[in-house]
């Protein structure tokens, strides 16, 4: 449970500078411990209003952002912050954030980045440390199944590709076996020279043979019926 709750650790910042903006930012702090993040960012924002440059008022935004899942907005409020403070405690709890802000939206690499800058500025933060690791672990993870997913997608590729050409070498011999259907039936169908004359010289000689029998019927005498 402990490093469970480390990975999501966040430091708010309480201190301020300007009378003008203490009970701004003192409301907000006091809503955001009660969980209520859009109220408290809206106190932190009136708070920047009255001093743009107060370290404690960007980073206490970013949480809000952050508690209300705007990671992105986050980020952005820790950066502004960096800007405006030179205490390397503060920079390194900023950093922290950061990364914290990019390991929700999985993206592990500049989370990495960030922690490495949180360490630079406090190289003891054991919450940075131990975050880094995780991020550094879920980082290979996300390399190995990526790596895993290339070679499945590579083999797929390579089947559909020996699939397609199993089915243009089918089609092809299909074709081919087309082809030869039709020339042995246009074979079929076709007689030489040699077989048509013999037809042709077979008619003309059933012709010959007709036409002698019709002369022989026509030239025999018919029997008469009369009694002379």
């Amino acid at each position: 449970m402990r490093k469970s709750i480390l990975l999501l650790m966040f430091f708010i910042s309480g201190s301020l500078i300007a009378q003008s903006t203490r009970g701004l930012n003192n409301d907000g702090v006091e809503l955001y411990n009660e969980k209520k993040y859009s109220d408290a960012e809206v106190k932190f924002k009136k708070s920047l209003e009255k001093n743009p440059e107060l370290f404690q008022g960007h980073f206490n935004l970013g949480d809000a952002y952050y508690k209300q899942g705007r990671y992105d907005e986050a980020i952005k409020s820790f950066k502004n912050s960096i800007g405006l403070t030179d205490d390397k405690e503060k920079k390194s709890k900023a950093f922290h954030n950061i990364g914290n802000s990019f390991l929700k939206q999985q993206k592990f690499q500049e989370g990495i980045e960030a922690y490495k800058n949180a360490l630079k500025s406090s190289p003891n933060d054991l919450d940075s440390k131990y975050n880094l690791s995780y991020a550094l672990n879920m980082l290979k993870q996300n390399q190995n199944q990526q790596n895993q997913q290339n070679k499945n997608d590579k083999k797929e590729d390579q089947n559909k590709d020996q699939q397609q050409q199993q089915n243009q070498q089918d089609n092809k011999e299909n074709k081919d076996q087309n082809k030869d259907r039709q020339k042995q039936q246009q074979q079929q169908n076709q007689i030489s020279k040699e077989e048509a004359q013999r037809i042709l010289e077979a008619m003309k000689n059933n012709e010959k043979d007709m036409q002698k029998k019709l002369r022989k019927v026509k030239g025999k005498p018919y029997a008469t019926d009369k009694d002379w």
